[in-house]
């Protein structure tokens, strides 16, 4: 029920980008975190038994195996050494070793000489969200008061380029393209073009859903890098690989592929409030030594948020 006061309807607090990831990741909590405090209620003494469901809960939150040993490692250090070894105590241990491994990656987007605009790729398999990422990453600039254009420079599928055409509406930014089956390379010259003619401050050019296999698609897209770096120098300046949470550790043989052939510099996650696995975020940090730079947590338009370490983490373990 909505109350009315002589000061009129109270408006809605709109929710921090912190309350947004801590709403995003409620079912990696439980998932996850709640085990844990489930695992250590009571106990007097870190056993091995511990430890054995301890590596089972972080694997089942896929973790990842490799992150996993490296955190059970750092326990059993800690134990050797007589400085950890209340059970209440292993809470801030993961936390501590978390962070540490999303953070490590962390490389700042590349500068951009003045008068040039800022050129984002943006690659990965079909259904991921790409298209979505495109249109939040748009809006979010929009709103940032910087001048936007598009690329569609995803000629091969037919409803890509509508596709885009509707979140460049929804952006209030302008779209570049040509027709169905036209040359990638071509659409993103024209785009690179009209940027800086404009003065454009970023443009966001959308590829083909690449399958990691498809070995000519590849070729493609590392032509397309090929043309942006004679076109603007330094591009283009962030090559980010959106991939969707919820494909939990498939996603990372697609990565490591992509990473490869089209240079990736950093990941964008989507769906990361549609998965009780989210600590697939960490698996990916520590797999492919990429930063996270965004990570999608709902449907707005404004739920495309920057990745904080530890915002993450801390959403993970808060009450």
């Amino acid at each position: 029920m909505e109350f009315i006061t002589l000061f009129g309807t109270p408006k809605k607090k709109e929710p921090t980008v912190f309350d947004k990831i801590k709403e995003a990741v409620k079912q990696t909590k439980q998932n996850f975190t709640e085990q844990i405090q489930d695992l250590v209620e009571g106990q007097k003494e870190i056993d091995a038994n511990m430890l054995e469901h301890l590596e089972a809960i972080m694997i089942g939150a896929d973790i990842g195996v490799a992150t996993t040993n490296e955190i059970l490692k750092s326990i059993k250090d800690g134990m050797s050494r007589k400085m950890l070894q209340d059970p209440k105590q292993l809470q801030e241990a993961i936390k501590e070793e978390l962070r540490k491994t999303l953070k490590v990656n962390y490389i700042p987007p590349k500068q951009v000489a003045e008068g040039d605009p800022f050129v984002i790729l943006i690659v990965g398999v079909n259904g991921v969200g790409k298209t979505t990422t495109i249109g939040k990453l748009a809006h979010r600039f929009q709103t940032d008061g910087k001048k936007v254009i598009l690329c569609a420079s995803d000629t091969f599928r037919a409803a890509a380029v509508e596709q885009l055409e509707i979140w460049a509406s929804r952006a209030g930014v302008p779209l570049v393209k040509q027709k169905a089956g036209s040359d990638p390379s071509a659409v993103l010259f024209d785009a690179l073009h009209s940027a800086k003619a404009k003065k454009i401050d970023y443009v966001i050019v959308d590829t083909a859903g690449r399958l990691h296999t498809k070995h000519n698609l590849m070729a493609e897209l590392e032509k397309m890098t090929r043309i942006a770096k004679r076109e603007v120098p330094g591009a283009p300046h962030e090559v980010l690989l959106v991939l969707d949470a919820t494909t939990g550790q498939n996603g990372l043989s697609q990565a490591r592929e992509f990473t490869k052939s089209a240079g990736v510099t950093g990941l964008v996650l989507t769906k990361l409030d549609g998965t009780a696995k989210g600590g697939v975020v960490t698996a990916i940090a520590k797999d492919l030594k990429i930063p996270i730079r965004f990570v999608g947590v709902g449907e707005k338009m404004d739920d495309l948020i920057e990745f904080s370490a530890d915002d993450f983490v801390e959403s993970l373990f808060a009450a």
